[in-house]
């Protein structure tokens, strides 16, 4: 289905009507913005895990002839643990792009808008 077409109701250079699309809240930014929860990241070393598993299973439970799966199960997890730190840093940091909530708040407290328009 097409989206509906905004020029038959947004106002055109030589008429002076206003549009008939009106917000329905005023366009002014609030002096705080809600504390959203952080996503839940994903599972990681899912396979490694069931292959190192599935190699303890078969060996009645031995580290000595599963060393290769073991360790290749550690290092995905250090790999995993370092990402997840490095994005926490990046989201402390607000390197992301978006500032967390916390310090967005902070600075809109620090800037407070008017409570009425002048």
């Amino acid at each position: 289905m097409a989206t509906p077409s905004l020029r038959g109701r947004l106002p055109r250079l030589g008429n002076p009507r206003k549009p008939i699309l009106k917000p329905n809240k005023p366009l002014i930014l609030a002096n705080r913005v809600g504390e959203r929860r952080r996503e839940r990241g994903e599972a990681t070393c899912i396979t490694e895990m069931s292959v190192m598993m599935a190699c303890w299973k078969q060996n009645e439970f031995r580290d000595e002839a599963c060393r290769k799966e073991i360790q290749d199960f550690f290092d995905c997890a250090s790999r995993a643990e370092a990402a997840r730190k490095m994005r926490s840093i990046q989201y402390t940091l607000g390197e992301s792009g978006n500032l967390p909530p916390k310090k967005l708040n902070t600075l809109l407290q620090r800037f407070p808008n008017k409570s009425h328009i002048s």
